[in-house]
C-alpha cells in the first residue's frame, strides 16, 4: 500500500471537520493510582488506541503488515505513530487496510481534538460494524464497507512545503500556521474547496512543522 504514515494522509473526498466542532472523546483507561487501591479514568494513549484498532482489524482477518495508521503523529521505526509527541494542530486519523481479497479500505475520524480519541473512535466504529457480522450479517458488514473504499488523496508532487503555503523558507512556526490556518479556510471542501488541494495543504503544514519545530 502506497500510504504515509506521517504526515497524516486524509482519504480524497472525505469531508474534514470544522474546527470549531471539535469535541473532546471520552475513551479514556481505567488506570491504578499509584499507592492506592483506586483506579481513576486516565486519557487513553496513542500506544493504547493504536493497539485498540489493531486488535479489532485482527478480528476481522486483517494482518497489521496490511495496516496502515495514518496520522500527523511522527512514526517509530514499526511505521507506527510514537506515543508522548506532542499534540498535532490536526488531531485527524485514517487507517487504510487491505482485505484477503485484495480490496481496499479506508476509515477516517477528525471529530476530536487528540490523534488518540479519533484513533480510539475508529477502533470503536470497527467494533461496531463487526457485530452486523456476529449477528449473520455477513453481506449486509461487506456492503457496509464498500463505503470505506481508499482514495488515496494526492500528493504535493516536486512542490515543498513553503511553496504550498506560501511563505519564505526561513519562516517561523507562526507564519507557517498562520499561512496554513488562511489556506485551510479557502480550501476546505465543506466550504466549496478542492479535497486534492487541501490534502496538499495538510501534508505542507505537517512537513512545515517537521522542519520549523
Amino acid at each position: 500500500m502506497t500510504i504515509t504514515a506521517f504526515p497524516l494522509q486524509w482519504p480524497e473526498g472525505w469531508p474534514r471537520t470544522e474546527p470549531s466542532k471539535l469535541k473532546y472523546g471520552r475513551f479514556g483507561v481505567r488506570r491504578a493510582n499509584t499507592g492506592s487501591s483506586w483506579t481513576s479514568l486516565k486519557d487513553i494513549t496513542i500506544t493504547e488506541a493504536v493497539s485498540r484498532v489493531q486488535a479489532e482489524l485482527q478480528k476481522m482477518g486483517i494482518d497489521s503488515q496490511d495496516v496502515v495508521i495514518s496520522t500527523n503523529v511522527r512514526t517509530r521505526l514499526d511505521g507506527l505513530p510514537r506515543s508522548g509527541e506532542r499534540e498535532p494542530d490536526d488531531g485527524g486519523a485514517a487507517v487504510y487496510w487491505e482485505t484477503r481479497k485484495g480490496e481496499r479500505r479506508v476509515m477516517a475520524i477528525d471529530q476530536y481534538r487528540k490523534v488518540a480519541d479519533n484513533l480510539a473512535a475508529i477502533a470503536a466504529t470497527l467494533d461496531a460494524m463487526r457485530a452486523i457480522e456476529r449477528h449473520g450479517g455477513a453481506q449486509i458488514l461487506d456492503r457496509a464497507f464498500t463505503g470505506f473504499v481508499a482514495l488515496p488523496a494526492p500528493s504535493s508532487g516536486s512542490r515543498e512545503w513553503w511553496h504550498v503555503l506560501g511563505v519564505p523558507r526561513a519562516s517561523t512556526i507562526d507564519d507557517a500556521r498562520t499561512a496554513y490556518r488562511k489556506l485551510a479556510s479557502e480550501n476546505h471542501p465543506d466550504r466549496g474547496g478542492d479535497a486534492g488541494a487541501m490534502a496538499a495543504i495538510n501534508k505542507a503544514w505537517a512537513e512545515a512543522q517537521e522542519y520549523l519545530v
